[in-house]
C-alpha cells in the first residue's frame, strides 16, 4: 500500500473543511504536520449544521483540535432547508459548501478529505440509479470552487488507510452515530455491502475507483463531440436551428439538448424532457408555437428554431401607464423603455400590453396594417411577443417595443435625433 503522502499545490491559502471525523482530522493533521502548508496560510473551517443534538460538542472537539494544531479555525452555523426537496443529506451539503464557498477569498484552496471508498460508494449510488459516464464520472481531486479551487488529495488512499494513520499517531476524532444508520443508501453500502464485496474480492473499492476514473475520461470525449455539435446548430447561446438538430442522430440530439440546457446553467432536463421536446417541438408544424417548460425553465420552438430560457414573465393584458419619456419606465415585467437624444415626448404617451387586434401605420406607407402580421413579417419570435410594450397616443399605436415604428413616431425621432430603447430583463 503506497505511504499516506501527496504534493502540496503551488503557494497559496489552504482551506480545510474539518468536520472533525476520522477523515477530516487525518488530512488536518498531515497539513498541520507540513511545515510548507503552514506557511501557505493554512486554516480550517466547521459547518455547524445544528441537526444533531451533539453538534454543539463536535464544535467544541474541532475548535480544542485546532488549538493545540495552532490552526485557526472559523465556526459557521448555517440553516438547512429541510424542505428544498432535495432530501436532508444534499440540503445540508448545499448550505455546507455555501459556506465554504463564503469563507473564500480569490485563489484559496478548499481541501477536503473525501477518500477511495467515497469515490467507490459515490459511483455505485449513481449506478444504482442508472447515471450514464456522466453520473458515474470519479470525483475529481481538482476542480474550480467559488473564488478559487477545490482540491481532494485523499482520492487514491482507502479509509483503512487513513484508520491505520489515525490509530498509529493517536489521533482523537468524532464518531457520529447517524452513520451506522443503515437506513441512508451511502450507509447500507458502507457498512452492509462494501464488506461483503471486499470478503470476495479485497480489491472492490480500487476497482469501482478505476471505473470511476474511466467513466470521467469516457465523459470528457463525449463532453467535447457534444460540445462540438452545439456549436454546429447554434444560432447563438439561447438558440438552435432545429434542421441543423434534426440531422444528428437520436443519441447525439439527446446529448446535445442536456448539454445545451448545462450550459444555460438552467434546471437539468427532467427524465420525460428529451422525449417531449423530440415529440412536441422538434415534430411541430413549422406555423406552430409549442413549448415545453418545467422548474422554471422552457424550451420553445417558433418556426425553425428552438430557444431556451427561464420562464419569463410576460406584461399583464391590464398594464396601461402614462410616459413622458423624461425618465427610463420600468415596466412590471422587469424590461424598461428609454427615450435617448431628447428630454421626452411633446405629449405623453400610454405604455400597455398588447390585447389583439392592433394596427400601426408604417413609415412610407399609407395604410395601417395588423400588428400581428407586421410583427411575424419582422421575424419577432414568439418568445419576445409575448412580453412586447406597446406605446400609443389616443387610439394611435406608436410603437411596439423598439423595433416596429410608426410612421409618425418614426418622423418624430427623426427630426430630434432621438432613439427609442427597450431592453428585456436578461
Amino acid at each position: 500500500m503506497a505511504p499516506l503522502k501527496f504534493t502540496l499545490p503551488a503557494p497559496h491559502s489552504l482551506l480545510v473543511g474539518f468536520s472533525g471525523g476520522l477523515d477530516s482530522t487525518v488530512l488536518l493533521h498531515l497539513l498541520a504536520s507540513d511545515a510548507t502548508a503552514r506557511r501557505q496560510g493554512l486554516r480550517a473551517i466547521h459547518v455547524h449544521h445544528g441537526l444533531h443534538p451533539e453538534a454543539d460538542r463536535w464544535a467544541a472537539h474541532c475548535q480544542r483540535m485546532c488549538d493545540a494544531l495552532s490552526v485557526p479555525l472559523t465556526l459557521t452555523r448555517v440553516q438547512v432547508d429541510c424542505r428544498s426537496g432535495l432530501g436532508l443529506e444534499a440540503a445540508a451539503r448545499a448550505a455546507r459548501h455555501a459556506a465554504f464557498a463564503a469563507a473564500m477569498t480569490t485563489d484559496d484552496i478548499l481541501v477536503l478529505a473525501h477518500h477511495q471508498d467515497d469515490q467507490a460508494e459515490t459511483f455505485l449510488l449513481r449506478a444504482l440509479r442508472g447515471s450514464g459516464a456522466e453520473g458515474l464520472a470519479a470525483m475529481r481531486d481538482w476542480r474550480a470552487f467559488a473564488h478559487g479551487w477545490l482540491w481532494r488529495p485523499l482520492l487514491d488512499f482507502p479509509r483503512r488507510q487513513l484508520q491505520a494513520l489515525a490509530q498509529r499517531e493517536g489521533l482523537h476524532w468524532i464518531d457520529d452515530p447517524s452513520n451506522a444508520n443503515s437506513g441512508f443508501a451511502r450507509n447500507f453500502l458502507r457498512n452492509q455491502v462494501l464488506p461483503m464485496l471486499h470478503e470476495r474480492w479485497p480489491h472492490a473499492t480500487a476497482a469501482f475507483a478505476r471505473s470511476a476514473a474511466l467513466c470521467t475520461d469516457a465523459a470528457q470525449l463525449l463532453h467535447a463531440e457534444d460540445s462540438k455539435a452545439l456549436t454546429e446548430v447554434a444560432v447563438d447561446t439561447r438558440t438552435l436551428r432545429v434542421a441543423g438538430l434534426l440531422q444528428l442522430t437520436p443519441s447525439r440530439r439527446a446529448r446535445v439538448l442536456r448539454h445545451w440546457i448545462a450550459t444555460l446553467q438552467l434546471p437539468p432536463l427532467p427524465g420525460n424532457g428529451v422525449a417531449r421536446i423530440e415529440s412536441d417541438l422538434l415534430s411541430a408544424r413549422r406555423d406552430a408555437n409549442p413549448r415545453f417548460e418545467w422548474n422554471d425553465a422552457c424550451v420553445q420552438r417558433w418556426r425553425d428554431l428552438l430557444h431556451a430560457d427561464h420562464i419569463q414573465p410576460s406584461l399583464a393584458l391590464d398594464f396601461s401607464q402614462a410616459w413622458d419619456g423624461r425618465q427610463a419606465l420600468e415596466l412590471p415585467n422587469g424590461d424598461s423603455l428609454r427615450l435617448i437624444g431628447v428630454d421626452g415626448f411633446d405629449t405623453p404617451v400610454r405604455v400597455h400590453a398588447r390585447q389583439g387586434g392592433e394596427r400601426i401605420v408604417l413609415p412610407k406607407r399609407i395604410h395601417s396594417h395588423a400588428l400581428k402580421h407586421v410583427l411575424q413579417a419582422a421575424g419577432m419570435p414568439s418568445w419576445q411577443r409575448q412580453r412586447l410594450p406597446l406605446l400609443s397616443a389616443g387610439s394611435t399605436l406608436l410603437a411596439a417595443g423598439d423595433s416596429v415604428v410608426s410612421a409618425q413616431l418614426h418622423a418624430w425621432l427623426r427630426l430630434y435625433g432621438a432613439q427609442l430603447q427597450w431592453t428585456q430583463l436578461a
